[in-house]
């Protein structure tokens, strides 16, 4: 699976950066589709990424309507039971920290959540098992599993959000509430007297402040996310190449990162929905 050298031997940085690298595709200087020669295009598609990433939105989404098309309150499953807590636990997040009225909130805030810890929890399969699968069977050289390691989803995800505020923004605010946010806040302006001199100023700085404020937003929200599961990737990756002493190591870094696939899907989530809030309050 890693890079081999000229003799045949596994190189330990040729090992590392195949499991850093996403199959790819995209376009040559032709014109024509190539697959895996596409550094520095920034219009090259990570497969692997896209393909992970729906498949496990496509999990969540079967899942779930399966519990709520068999639910029972006579007798629930177990798996029915831990659905219901999931729910209570997003349904009660939302209702302590939106202060905003909207029926998207809590379905988002629920997505978000499990999607993530799903695209997470991929980071806690062993790091060369479907790399090895794929290319050994399916002739595919490059496989990363874990979406969130790839900046390019965690910033799709942010974006997404970024414009979900700025839609509750002008929906609860209007577009003049929303330019007055960028450009009133957070320093008053004067426009009478002589004060009125030094408004122009005052509003450019409020309009640079305040938007730098605004696109630290979907920053923070990407690079927390990306961050941090591509540090707990490289940290596996590191301890596969100690060969058959991996294994304690491998349990005791998968125990503890269990707590930061969980912890980061509901950082995630929580500052989504308090973005959100921001948005949907007037002041």
């Amino acid at each position: 699976m890693a890079a081999e050298t000229g003799h045949g031997e596994l190189t330990t940085s040729g090992y590392i950066e195949h499991h850093l690298q996403n199959l790819q595709v995209c376009k040559d200087e032709a014109g024509a589709w190539v697959w895996n020669h596409c550094a520095g295009n920034p219009m090259a598609i990570n497969v692997d990424s896209m393909f992970w990433s729906i498949l496990l939105g496509l999990t969540f989404s079967f899942l779930f309507w399966r519990v709520a098309k068999k639910s029972s309150t006579g007798k629930p499953t177990k798996w029915q039971a831990f659905v219901e807590i999931v729910v209570e636990i997003v349904d009660g997040s939302v209702k302590d920290t939106f202060h905003g009225k909207s029926r998207l909130i809590a379905p988002l805030a629920l997505t978000v959540f499990v999607w993530v810890f799903l695209m997470n929890l991929m980071d806690l399969v062993p790091v060369d098992w479907i790399p090895f699968i794929s290319a050994e069977y399916l002739g595919i050289p490059y496989m990363k599993v874990v979406p969130t390691t790839d900046v390019n989803v965690t910033f799709g995800m942010s974006i997404a959000v970024f414009f979900l505020i700025i839609f509750y923004t002008i929906k609860n605010k209007g577009v003049g509430g929303f330019v007055a946010e960028l450009t009133l806040h957070p320093i008053a302006p004067s426009f009478k007297g002589p004060a009125i001199i030094a408004a122009p100023f005052i509003i450019a700085f409020n309009f640079i402040l305040e938007s730098v404020a605004l696109l630290a937003k979907p920053l923070s929200l990407s690079l927390r996310l990306f961050g941090n599961m591509f540090a707990g990737e490289l940290i596996f990756i590191l301890i596969a190449i100690l060969g058959v002493w991996q294994l304690p190591l491998h349990f005791g870094w998968a125990v503890f990162h269990v707590l930061i696939v969980t912890l980061q899907a509901f950082i995630f989530m929580m500052l989504t929905i308090v973005y959100l809030s921001l948005a949907s309050e007037s002041h």
